[in-house]
């Protein structure tokens, strides 16, 4: 089993919903590779998010995100920071990452990881079918990643904060 697992969740064809999409490919290259990680990609989140946990140490979930903050901006909050579903889920994904948490933690207590990250990149544009990410967006895509590989890195110190 990974110490981590790093799931990246979005849809390629519609703009700005793509940022997790995105991350993963410049995570697939390898920079991670010699670290005990599991990295995936999945279209949708929401309850989905469940079916790949596996009881690791780490859980970072990086995806596009609509906090009111400038486009572009990333976001790394912890568990404690997730803001719980009010109208809008944190993902468009049916329910939100701490929505769907919580109710593996219920189902599933051995499979949910104990420290939780969420890295987003806030997002403009999200209903513009067969486009890409918008200019501020696709920039951000490197501090993202940076992010991921940071919490990664200090695993071993069991980060309880993002930088």
């Amino acid at each position: 089993m990974a110490d981590s697992i790093i799931i990246c969740i979005g849809n390629a064809l519609a703009a700005d919903d793509g940022a997790g999409w995105r991350v993963y490919q410049e995570l697939s290259l390898g920079e991670l590779s010699e670290k005990s990680i599991d990295l995936r990609f999945l279209g949708l989140g929401g309850i989905d998010l469940l079916e790949e946990l596996g009881g690791e140490k780490q859980l970072i979930v990086v995806d596009a995100v609509q906090f009111g903050a400038n486009p572009g901006t990333v976001h790394c909050l912890n568990w404690d920071q997730l803001p719980e579903m009010t109208l809008r889920p944190v993902s468009g994904h049916g329910i939100g990452v701490r929505e769907a948490i919580e109710v593996g933690r219920r189902l599933y207590p051995q499979r949910v990881p104990e420290n939780i990250f969420l890295v987003g990149i806030e997002g403009k544009c999200f209903d513009q079918l067969g486009e890409g990410l918008t200019p501020l967006v696709e920039a951000a895509v490197p501090v993202a990643v940076a992010e991921v590989v940071r919490l990664v890195n200090d695993i071993e110190d069991v980060p309880t904060h993002c930088s």
